[in-house]
Order: C-alpha cells, then structure tokens, then sequence
C-alpha cells in the first residue's frame, strides 16, 4: 500500500532559510574580467557583463552573463546559471551551462565559516581524454560591491590547478 505523503516535510522542502539570505549580496548588474588559463603562459582575458536576479521566490540566484564582442574561439560568449541551497541534502548547488560547450556543469558545496567563501566541487568529462575530472569552484564575496570566482581542475597528481578568475564589480 502507497504510503500518504506528509505535507509538513513537502512544506518544509519548499521553506527559505538562513542560508538563501546569502544570495542578495549578488543581486545586480556587475562588470567582469575574466581570466582563463588554457594551458601554461598568460591566460586570455575577457570582459562581460552578469546580471544576477533571484527566482522562484528568493529560492534561487538566476545568473545572466553576456561576455563583450572579443576575436578568439569565445568572441560571442553568454552564460545562464542557477545556485540554491538545497534544505533537504543541507548544500549549495548550482549548475552552469554556456555557449562554449554542450554539457551542463553541476556542483555542490557549502559555505565556509567566515560566511563569505563558498567552495562547490563538481565533476565533469575531460574532453581531452573522455575521463571523468573533477572541477572546484570557490566564489568569495568581498563587499557589497565586489566579488570573485575561481575555478580549479584536478590534475593527475591530484593537485588542483586554476583555470580560471573572474572579478565581479557592481555597475553604478
């Protein structure tokens, strides 16, 4: 016999808490620079803009990324991104997906004690080699005004090299 659904866990599943009062900070229109690294030298840099909004009653901080006309394999890049906090598991989530590839990228994690650092780990399939890889972001919020991204795979010898640096400033 199906057993009946409880209603104050499926309420309690659909409750903000604490942990979604720390979207708003990233709420607004910021200019980017990003800096990618695609092997060893300087990395390519590049600038944009994301658009932050929070959806679905505050449960989630939709992001809209729109990179600036630039020559390279990434000239019309644009981004489209989700990051919640999940009140059943107890951890972020978010999930990324752009015009440079045809995947979605998903990551979890929580919130450092400091309450301005999130680190989030992910997997993804090397395209170089079709393995798995595994992928951490760190986000920090510097202030009202600014904050950062970086992104870090691993290596073979399990280190962690960055990829990527992305400084966000709020647009006035």
């Amino acid at each position: 016999m199906a057993q009946e659904p409880n209603h104050d866990q499926c309420a309690a599943m659909g409750a903000l808490c604490e942990h979604h009062e720390s979207f708003k900070p990233f709420v607004g229109t910021f200019r980017a620079e990003v800096r990618m690294w695609m092997g060893p030298g300087d990395p390519m840099v590049s600038t944009g803009t994301m658009t932050n909004t929070l959806s679905l009653g505050g449960k989630f901080l939709a992001q809209d990324y729109v990179g600036d006309p630039s020559p390279g394999p990434f000239g019309d890049f644009a981004g489209k991104g989700f990051w919640g906090y999940n009140t059943v598991d107890n951890r972020y989530e978010g999930v990324w997906i752009d015009t440079a590839c045809t995947f979605m990228m998903t990551e979890q994690g929580q919130r450092e004690p400091d309450g301005k650092t999130w680190t989030m780990l992910g997997s993804m399939t090397n395209p170089e080699t079709g393995r798995p890889m595994r992928k951490k972001s760190v986000v920090r919020l510097r202030d009202a005004d600014r904050h950062s991204m970086e992104m870090f795979f691993e290596t073979p010898d399990g280190q962690w090299a960055r990829s990527m640096h992305i400084e966000y400033v709020r647009k006035t």
